[in-house]
């Protein structure tokens, strides 16, 4: 069983996502853990009845209103601030199912289990209809040969997902966060915005020795980007700068060049098949992002891996193979 003295705080990041918190919030006020988990929203700056809904159905929840959008990664950062515990991330989209917190807890908690820096749920993705799902989302973030982070077992049918507890990171979605290795590695990046915050900080954990695993009874259900869009420009520009900073940070050099050429090819194939479309122009903009950066970027990998307890092709594990 958990500790039961470990205190732990719940983030939830929204933006403009009132019609989304009241199933997150309630999952969170039916956790079996409730009476030792502080839940704490993050608005980043919402203009959609946020703050008054927050305020008349829901007064048990800490807010932190940002003065302007940070993202996912710096709306989180803002709430894991000062947390006096473990952390437990849940997307406002999503929700938990009343064991989920338990779950992760006692896994991160089991002995053996002291250098587990992180936990990460099952999540599956909620039919638009509200009936029971038959696809997965996640059971934790994998990396590609190419440097691409991924969800695990994306749209496999449910039962026939990964049962292996050995993950390379957590998905933001729907995780628990040991506080010890927050305060060894950080938290996210605000710079990030949105995408590859957690595949950032899994790398960061791995760097330092600490490891993820995936509790497949701690089972959420997701609304698969109903903030942002999956096919947006704005997911676009971000998925694609990130993705190339993200791995140049960290990972071993011929990884770096094969994330550069998949990033490069998309690009330009992307033009060629929809001109300077509003998502072929992000992807441009996000590549040009990456190429400003890159300076800073490389001296960020030299001072992040200068004492890394593990070496980068280590850290890959499967990916790096």
């Amino acid at each position: 069983m958990p500790d039961p003295s470990t205190a732990l705080r719940a983030v939830v990041v929204t933006w403009n996502g009132a019609h989304l918190l009241p199933r997150c919030l309630d999952s969170l006020a039916a956790q079996t853990v409730r009476g030792r988990l502080e839940v704490v929203v993050v608005d980043n700056a919402s203009q959609d009845g946020t703050a008054e809904l927050l305020a008349q159905r829901y007064p048990w929840v800490v807010v932190r209103r940002a003065a302007r959008n940070l993202g996912f990664a710096g709306g989180a950062a803002l709430g894991m601030d000062d947390a006096p515990g473990h952390v437990v991330l849940l997307n406002n989209d999503a929700r938990f199912a009343p064991d989920a917190v338990e779950r992760l807890v006692e896994t991160l908690e089991a002995p053996g289990n002291e250098r587990v820096g992180a936990v990460t749920a099952k999540i599956l993705l909620a039919p638009a209809d509200g009936s029971t799902p038959t696809t997965v989302n996640s059971t934790g973030n994998v990396l590609t040969r190419d440097g691409a982070g991924t969800d695990r077992d994306w749209l496999t049918p449910v039962g026939g997902e990964s049962t292996d507890p050995e993950v390379f990171g957590f998905c933001g979605g729907a995780a628990l966060l040991r506080r010890e290795a927050l305060l060894d590695v950080g938290g996210f990046d605000p710079e990030l915005f949105l995408y590859y915050e957690d595949t950032d900080l899994s790398w960061r954990m791995r760097a330092a020795g600490w490891h993820v695993r995936y509790d497949a009874r701690a089972v959420a259900e997701h609304d698969h980007a109903a903030s942002s869009g999956a096919d947006s420009p704005l997911f676009r520009y971000y998925n694609t700068r990130n993705s190339l900073l993200v791995v140049t940070r960290h990972a071993p050099l011929t990884m770096v060049l094969r994330s550069t050429v998949r990033q490069g090819l998309g690009t330009l194939l992307s033009v060629a098949r929809e001109g300077l479309s509003a998502t072929a122009r992000a992807r441009v903009r996000g590549t040009a992002a990456h190429v400003r950066r890159l300076p800073r970027t490389l001296g960020e990998r030299r001072r992040l891996w200068r004492d890394a307890t593990v070496s980068r092709r280590d850290a890959c594990g499967a990916a790096a193979r």
